[in-house]
This record gives C-alpha cells, sequence and structure tokens, in this order.
C-alpha cells in the first residue's frame, strides 16, 4: 500500500503543481486542467499506438497541455470572457478533441503496448534479482518518478527566483502594479496557464502508464482533487518561501492520496463505498478552508 500511495503522489502531486501554478501564483481559477489532464493520456495514447518511443510520446502528451492552456488564455485575454467560464469552456471543448485523438475510442488499453514505466519495471526486475533484493518492482517506479518530481520541482524553484517568476508571482497578488511597470499581464498569464496544463497533460500521460490504459473520462474531477491535496498541504505548512511552497504540494498530495486508497480499501467499515469518494473530497475542501478561516488550530494553541 506504500508503494501504491508514493506513486500515485508524485504522479497526481506533478498536476497539482500546475494547479498551483495557475490557482495560487497568477490567481486564476483554471477548470481546464479536467480536460487537459486526459488529454494528455490520450495523445500518449495516440503516440504510442503508432509507433512512437514512450519519450517523445510523453513530451507531444506534454505540448499537448501547453496547447490547451494557450486556448483558455486566448479565450480569457483576447475574448474578454472570465477566466472560470474559459476554464470550463476549453475543457468542454477538450472532451470531443480527445475522442478525435483516440480515433473515437472512449478507451485505449496498453496491455500490448510497451510504455516507459513497463520498461521500468523490467529493468526494476532485472536489478533487484542480481542484488538479490526482494522488493516490489513497483519500488523501482518510485525511485523514478521521485527523482523526476525532483528535477521538475528544482526548475519550478529556479524559475520562481527568476525575474520572470517574481513579476508572475506579482501579477497574480497586484496586477495593476505589473501594468504600471510597463509589463504586458497577459502574455505573463499566458505562460502561466500553458506551464500548468502542461505540468496536468503531463501527470495525466503518466496517470494513463500507471492505470494501463487511457480513457477520456479519467480527468472528471481532477482540478478538485488538485485543490483538495493543495489546501491539504497548506494546511500541513504554512510559509511563504517558494521551496516550501513546492515542497507542500507534494505532501498534500500523498495525504489526498493516502485518505482515498484507505477509503478505498477499508471505508467498508464505516459503509464508505467508491462512490463516496467524491463526498469525502469536498468535505475535506470545505473542512480545510473552514479551519484555515476561523484559525481554530490557533486558537486552541492560545488556550492551550
Amino acid at each position: 500500500m506504500l508503494n501504491s500511495i508514493l506513486i500515485e503522489g508524485l504522479i497526481y502531486g506533478i498536476m497539482v503543481l500546475g494547479v498551483f501554478s495557475t490557482f495560487r501564483v497568477l490567481n486564476f481559477c483554471d477548470m481546464t486542467v479536467d480536460g487537459s489532464f486526459p488529454m494528455g493520456a490520450c495523445v500518449l495514447a495516440a503516440c504510442l499506438s503508432a509507433g512512437i518511443s514512450p519519450a517523445a510520446a510523453i513530451l507531444i502528451a506534454f505540448l499537448s497541455g501547453l496547447l490547451a492552456g494557450f486556448v483558455t488564455s486566448a479565450i480569457y485575454t483576447k475574448l474578454k470572457i472570465p477566466d472560470l467560464l474559459a476554464g470550463i469552456l476549453t475543457m468542454t471543448m477538450l472532451y470531443s478533441v480527445n475522442l478525435r485523438i483516440m480515433s473515437n475510442k472512449a478507451n485505449i488499453s496498453f496491455l500490448k503496448i510497451e510504455t516507459l514505466f513497463s520498461k521500468i519495471y523490467d529493468k526494476s526486475y532485472d536489478i533487484f534479482s542480481a542484488l538479490n533484493l526482494e522488493l516490489d518492482v513497483e519500488w523501482g517506479l518510485v525511485i523514478f518518478l521521485l527523482l523526476f518530481c525532483l528535477v521538475i520541482k528544482s526548475l519550478l524553484d529556479l524559475f520562481y527566483h527568476t525575474d520572470l517568476g517574481l513579476t508572475m508571482g506579482a501579477l497574480g497578488s497586484n496586477p495593476q502594479l505589473i501594468i504600471s511597470q510597463g509589463v504586458n499581464p497577459d502574455i505573463l498569464r499566458t505562460i502561466g496557464i500553458c506551464f500548468g496544463n502542461g505540468l496536468a497533460a503531463l501527470a495525466g500521460s503518466f496517470a494513463a502508464m500507471y492505470n494501463g490504459f487511457a480513457d477520456v473520462g479519467m480527468g472528471t474531477g481532477v482540478v478538485v482533487s488538485g485543490l483538495a491535496s493543495l489546501m491539504l498541504g497548506e494546511f500541513i505548512i504554512k510559509s511563504n518561501k517558494i521551496l516550501l511552497q513546492t515542497l507542500r504540494v507534494f505532501i498534500g498530495s500523498f495525504v489526498y492520496r493516502a485518505l482515498m486508497i484507505l477509503a478505498r480499501s477499508y471505508g467498508y467499515k464505516i459503509h464508505i463505498t467508491p462512490n463516496d469518494l467524491k463526498l469525502v473530497t469536498g468535505i475535506l475542501i470545505i473542512a480545510c478552508l473552514v479551519v484555515s478561516r476561523t484559525n481554530i488550530l490557533g486558537r486552541l494553541k492560545k488556550k492551550a
């Protein structure tokens, strides 16, 4: 169970990083993630079915997420449609686009298709056998994802310490300040939205390889789970330092995935079924919001 929590936490943590970039840094309510996440999986499936190498397929999936974010940004900046509606429109259109990408198939199985994860499984088995280690091959995937996420986090931390990254952060807090400095906010916002959806598509491609199939409906409620993970991380670690802010993204993802896996595995003891997981997610978000706004923990510490 631990390796499953770590794998899902790291995969969906990449998506939560994208949600963090749009919702927290840019203060942009982007619902496109519900469409760009499965788009990454669908593009990956189409590329692998066409014989494209797994590494190239993952890169193309990431680029497809950038394109989805660009469409949302164009609807928002050029057509002057509110951010929430712009994201919903793109998300809705992407459902049909994703079906087209997979040749009008609702899902594609990777059972007979070699993926990056299947190669890692085979390599991990060989290494563990050579070292006489009785470990599940999924631990090899944990190590790969841990290193991959560490690289992404480090690059993101470096970016937000550059002039462009600092300006993007200021845009979310005070747009008028950016405009007064002669910077075009639309360009900055477009970069952030594209990058956030690119990460979501990347996470979608990884999730498809881990699950063994790509499905056009696998993005339903993803943005809500991303927000729940983000808020759980903020509930655990409170800091304005970007290093800790990106770290708590993954911590929140681990906690959320652990809760979901525990609910799926042992929820029957308190009459919770898989159909109730969306309800549990909603309750978690409401609880985090109530605690953060009322500062209940701070009051309890003062009384103690």
